[in-house]
């Protein structure tokens, strides 16, 4: 039962370090992840809220969770940069179906980023199919239901 708490945690932390960050550091380190770059479709590739500031905070937030816990410092940075990873997919296919950076996705905002790293837990840790269910659908519940309460306490710039 801990194991599924500790996981939880690590996915709340990829994807909130990188806001607090955002909101401790301003400006600083905020280079978006894809140069700014527009795909042939007019689009950004991700969009610009999605800094390299946000990948490092959150992956080195996971990295030394996981190494304060006993997981290991790589299992937590792998962990985090593929809930990273996830929510950059995510962001991807946002832009591709013309939704801007602050759109809502139900599924899409936290799925990808729940699964990919609980897909590597199940590999690296004696976790089940089961636990890694039960992990990204507390997630996908808690963020839906818990953004709009951080947005409303001025922690979230959006209320998703």
């Amino acid at each position: 039962m801990l194991i599924i708490l500790e996981l939880f945690v690590m996915l709340v932390l990829a994807n909130g370090t990188p806001v607090v960050a955002a909101g401790l550091l301003k400006n600083r380190w905020s280079a978006p992840v894809d140069g700014g770059r527009l795909l042939s479709d007019g689009r950004p590739v991700f969009g610009e809220s999605k800094t390299w500031r946000g990948v490092v905070s959150g992956a080195l937030a996971c990295g030394l969770f996981a190494l304060f816990t006993g997981l290991g410092f790589v299992f937590g940075l792998l962990f985090g940069l593929l809930g990273l990873g996830g929510d950059l997919l995510s962001s991807f296919m946002k832009r591709r179906m013309g939704l801007a950076s602050s759109a809502r996705a139900v599924g899409l905002d936290q799925i990808p980023e729940a699964l990919l790293p609980m897909l590597l837990a199940m590999w690296w840790l004696p976790v089940s199919l089961w636990v890694v269910l039960v992990v990204v659908v507390v997630f996908t519940l808690s963020n839906i239901y818990g953004s709009p309460l951080l947005y409303r306490l001025g922690i979230r710039r959006q209320p998703h």
